[in-house]
């Protein structure tokens, strides 16, 4: 193949790879849409925007077939190599922690919905679920914004950021089952509740699970059960 020919395969993969990250982060401002609407829809208990997030998550499930279907077409056309490679297995493994962080959003819509029938307003004592709320919406547009500028030092920053959020999830938690001892008629209500909190500590989890994927992108090194300060001086350094 001739030097011109081979030169204008390359700018068409270059092409078709920042296509691709376009992609996702097309996906990801999606899902981060979803994450802000569905706690919005919870503290107002509006019935009508959570209905909204319910029906707005096939969008995001499309998205993801679409993004994979991308990735099998490059694989099997291109077989890159090396960082190329690492890219493609990054947005595919990407692709699938949105998609969940998608179903979190679903959930906690779900939820707003069936309090809202239960004529249920967000009261006081449930201020820590939009402090939280906000903490990972925060970590997934953290997360996205280091895939797209390749920032491992971002990553990191992820990473010690989902221990907080972790911390923020045990002390609401105990704030949650205080409520319910002292009042035993809150506990269904309180319930519901509790499952928002445990879909946005799941929903940090998949933030982090997208920060180590963007380090391996970099840098070639799988950081899965790795502790930080390992990652810090030996991987980041």
């Amino acid at each position: 193949m001739d030097p011109i020919s081979n030169q204008h395969i390359s700018h068409q993969f270059n092409e078709e790879l920042e296509n691709l990250r376009n992609m996702v982060m097309s996906m990801g401002g999606l899902v981060e849409q979803q994450i802000e609407r569905s706690i919005k829809a919870l503290r107002k208990m509006d019935a009508a925007k959570a209905e909204k997030v319910v029906k707005t998550d096939h969008k995001v499930n499309l998205m993801e077939v679409n993004i994979d279907e991308e990735c099998a077409r490059i694989l099997a056309i291109r077989q890159p190599a090396a960082s190329d490679l690492r890219m493609v297995v990054t947005v595919i493994k990407t692709i699938t922690d949105l998609e969940r962080i998608g179903d979190e959003a679903e959930k906690i819509g779900r939820l707003a919905i069936c309090l809202s029938e239960k004529d249920i307003t967000f009261k006081a004592k449930y201020a820590g679920i939009k402090h939280l709320g906000n903490y990972v919406r925060q970590m997934v547009s953290d997360a996205l914004n280091a895939f797209a500028r390749l920032d491992p030092d971002a990553c990191l920053q992820v990473l010690k950021d989902d221990e907080q959020a972790d911390e923020e999830y045990q002390a609401l938690m105990r704030h949650l089952i205080t409520y319910m001892m002292e009042d035993p008629r809150t506990i269904t209500e309180v319930l519901d509740v509790v499952w928002v909190a445990r879909s946005l500590e799941r929903i940090g989890d998949h933030a982090k699970n997208i920060a180590e994927y963007v380090i391996y992108m970099i840098n070639g090194k799988d950081i899965r059960h790795i502790d930080i300060e390992e990652i810090e001086q030996d991987i980041l350094s």
